[in-house]
């Protein structure tokens, strides 16, 4: 299996996490299993302005996103 180079500043481009002093920008498989250890999606499930309550929970997703 090839290791695939993370590419850090094209993922900035479609990262719209406000919480600045966080070193997973940009470091998506990074930001995911962080997330997700806690139960949460990352700051890109969601649209900027549910992000910035940094409520990222899944019931909020599924608020956001459910039919």
């Amino acid at each position: 299996m090839k290791k695939r180079d993370c590419n850090v500043e094209k993922n900035l481009g479609n990262c719209n996490c406000s919480y600045d002093p966080c070193s997973r920008k940009g470091i998506c498989c990074e930001c995911i299993q962080y997330h997700w250890s806690m139960k949460q999606l990352p700051a890109c499930f969601f649209p900027d302005e549910v992000e910035r309550t940094y409520d990222r929970s899944l019931a909020r997703f599924i608020q956001c996103h459910g039919k």
